[in-house]
């Protein structure tokens, strides 16, 4: 039943670890059985998941997050609702045929038959896929060749990582511009659902699909008004610096601290090898952690609504730990030390050991899989909520990457803190 926006809660997010209230999520269906093994490295991912048993982890999170209070909205269900109405179905129909491989005629054919689904079927076919041998009244030159199992409208198995197509800055969201080619389509679903359904009515969106690539997973809130970008295999520095533009203009952040990464499958965004635990913490992959550098931007002279245009002022580099307590005002960022060795380090940084999901400060979601990891997050003080991931990790994305926080509260004063100057010794685990 579609809300009415009078109905629903605020909306929006200043930072990581403020208590969580509600997120969307995708439960893995029917585009996770379209993976095989001559198609899965195009789709982006390591192998063929048991879906059944993918299916049964994401219920779990689910469920993990509800039971704390947390309210969870799932992407395909958002999806069919807004697809009753005509103008969304039209857009998200045009961005399914946008394929210069199907040509004018298939593209027609293919746009009778979406056409033609009702609202659910079609959510369904959007987000799974259409086969060739699935296409009613098929036509075209594009269309006799294709062999059965080709995909006219290819499935969107990444969906589940709801993280890097949309990111809530403030009260407004960025529809991000994904790079891989695979996951073009999924903002195009993310900004309808944003733009028609009623809860996110009057919602600003501060970011575009068409423009240059920024992924939601190289975004981290580490205060407000202060959010670092990761540059690598995703996100580009034109993309970083675009946002950090809209950013200053609309009041929404007052530094963007932009923090190159590898540009490899393993760190492929800035949260696969850290994220926030507390309001002063997070965990880290050990073999970055004395070498991740920042380069610091900001608007001295502030920025006019012409915001892409407006120039900015870029410091650095400087060691990301640095540069970072210097712009969230504390005397130093912690790092939670997971004191791995090296092969067990690269081994749950892969398993998305990183990659946690606060719930509240010093609250968080991980892999249970990551044990020593885990071990290092309790002993410093964190709490876990250890979740399966066997197979849902096949997509190379933890429970930060399968979540989009749509509203946090705010940490509470107190839970900004500075380890420099406590009275009391620097807990174990940390540095």
């Amino acid at each position: 039943m579609i809300e009415s926006p009078s109905e629903a809660p605020l909306m929006g997010a200043t930072s990581e670890v403020g208590r969580l209230r509600t997120v969307l999520l995708h439960r893995p269906g029917a585009e996770l059985r379209r993976l095989t093994p001559r198609n899965n490295d195009e789709l982006l991912f390591d192998g063929v998941p048991w879906v059944d048993r993918a299916q049964e982890e994401h219920d779990a999170f689910a469920q993990a997050l509800t039971d704390r209070g947390v309210e969870v909205l799932h992407l395909d269900r958002l999806l069919a609702e807004v697809l009753s109405f005509p103008s969304a179905r039209a857009e998200l129909i045009a961005a399914a045929v946008d394929d210069p491989r199907l040509g004018a005629t298939l593209q027609r054919s293919t746009t009778m038959h979406l056409t033609g689904l009702a609202p659910e079927d079609l959510a369904r076919t959007l987000i799974a896929g259409l086969a060739h041998d699935e296409l009613r009244g098929g036509k075209g030159l594009a269309y006799e060749v294709m062999d059965r199992g080709d995909f006219v409208v290819p499935p969107l198995p990444n969906l589940l990582f709801t993280r890097d197509s949309s990111v809530w800055v403030g009260d407004e969201v960025a529809v991000t511009s994904l790079a891989m080619p695979a996951r073009h389509r999924e903002s195009t679903i993310t900004a309808a659902v944003y733009a028609h359904h009623p809860r996110f009515a009057g919602v600003e969106q501060l970011y575009g699909a068409r423009l240059e690539h920024l992924e939601g997973g190289d975004v981290l809130l580490l205060a407000e008004g202060v959010v670092a970008v990761g540059v690598g295999e995703r996100t580009t520095p034109g993309g970083a610096e675009r946002l950090a533009r809209r950013l200053f203009a609309r009041r929404l952040a007052h530094t963007v601290l932009v923090v190159p990464i590898a540009q490899q499958r393993a760190t492929m965004h800035l949260d696969t090898i850290a994220t926030m635990v507390d309001a002063d913490a997070m965990v880290m992959y050990p073999a970055v952690a004395d070498s991740l550098v920042a380069w610091t931007v900001t608007a001295p002279d502030g920025v006019a609504d012409d915001a892409d245009t407006a120039e900015l002022a870029v410091a650095g580099p400087q060691p990301f730990l640095t540069a970072a307590a210097a712009a969230m005002g504390i005397d130093r960022l912690r790092v939670i030390d997971t004191g791995l060795d090296p092969v067990t380090a690269e081994r749950e940084q892969w398993d998305d050991g990183n990659n946690t999901l606060a719930l509240a400060p010093r609250l968080a979601v991980a892999y249970e899989r990551n044990t020593v990891t885990n071990a290092a997050l309790e002993a410093a003080g964190i709490e876990v909520v250890r979740i399966a991931g066997s197979e849902l990790g096949s997509g190379r994305g933890g429970p930060r990457c399968m979540s989009c926080p749509v509203a946090r509260d705010a940490p509470a004063a107190t839970d900004v803190r500075s380890i420099a100057s406590a009275t009391g010794p620097v807990p174990e685990g940390t540095r």
